[in-house]
């Protein structure tokens, strides 16, 4: 990996195979994001149809040098008839775990989510055994709030998440 600094970049049509890995590849999407083989041409029609960049949502790609690691994404979540937050995740590749690449690109992806639009809150979950993502949020600035159980389905059995958020005067302190 570079020593590089951390970026975010819009998604390139030659960066499509690298997300088709994480849904095609176990290794490559990590224990926690494993949920089975999903439709790995979904990326490219999406990315035809909005470059991964829509109204609900959307894709990043996280890069040092030229090193592709993986990717940030925030979805809509529609919070009452006039107002939303956004839903951010970031899935890397084996190379960007564990050097605090996940913490700086979801840094940069709320700095990024504030300025840009006009919500107040972003949340984020993890399995409650993913003790590296929740280490990573919370050194993003993010604030945990409490255990949802049952949430997610993944090999065999259904699990708990924890739930965390960001008001926009929060980003503030990092």
């Amino acid at each position: 990996m570079s020593d590089d600094p951390v970026i975010l970049r819009p998604v390139a049509e030659n960066d499509l195979p690298v997300l088709e890995r994480f849904l095609t590849d176990p290794e490559a999407t990590g224990p926690f994001q494993w949920l089975g083989w999903s439709d790995p041409g979904r990326w490219r029609r999406r990315w035809a149809q909005d470059g991964l960049l829509g109204d609900e949502g959307g894709q990043l790609m996280v890069v040092t040098g030229a090193d592709r690691l993986g990717f940030v994404a925030w979805r809509k979540v529609v919070t009452s008839r006039t107002s939303y937050c956004w839903n951010i995740g970031a899935q890397l590749l084996p190379q960007g775990r564990g050097r605090g690449v996940g913490t700086r690109a979801q840094r940069l992806l709320a700095r990024y989510l504030f300025a840009h639009t006009p919500v107040i809150r972003l949340e984020a979950d993890t399995e409650t055994d993913n003790i590296a993502e929740q280490r990573a949020l919370e050194k993003s600035g993010f604030t945990r709030e409490g255990v949802l159980r049952s949430t997610v389905f993944r090999d065999g059995q259904w699990r708990d998440i924890v739930r965390y958020s960001m008001l926009r005067g929060d980003i503030a302190a990092y």
